[in-house]
């Protein structure tokens, strides 16, 4: 079992930046992919970014389109966190953002939401025009 306790969501300017803390609680953290993933009021939960499980110091990451070159996930093992780092905001950025994680043996990242088990409770970000 997997506990996800995100931190770091606020009200900021277009332009600026947050960044996002999701910690886990278990032994295992550097075997689990990790995602985030993002909903605003009316819209279906969509996915933001991903980093699969650590091999070494090998990982991959992934990103939708509408935040590449903006936004940033990294993980640090050694902290059980995983972070989501957004750089120049948009009022469209706006909505709660959940953390995830699924528990894997490959050097993937996930992008669907069925494909994770598990769940934080959600930071609300708020980007003002």
């Amino acid at each position: 079992q997997v506990q996800l306790v995100e931190s770091g969501g606020g009200l900021v300017q277009a332009g600026g930046s947050l960044r996002l803390s999701c910690v886990a609680s278990g032994r295992t953290f550097s075997r689990y992919a990790m995602g985030w993933f993002r909903q605003a009021p009316g819209k279906e939960r969509e996915f933001v970014a991903g980093v699969s499980g650590s091999f070494g110091s090998t990982h991959y990451a992934g990103y939708a389109d509408s935040v590449k070159g903006r936004f940033n996930i990294f993980r640090d093992n050694a902290k059980a966190t995983a972070y989501l780092q957004m750089n120049s905001l948009k009022p469209e950025d706006t909505a709660v953002y959940y953390c995830a994680a699924v528990y894997s043996t490959s050097t993937v990242y996930y992008t669907g939401y069925n494909e994770y088990g598990y769940w934080g409770q959600g930071t609300q970000v708020t980007v003002s025009s």
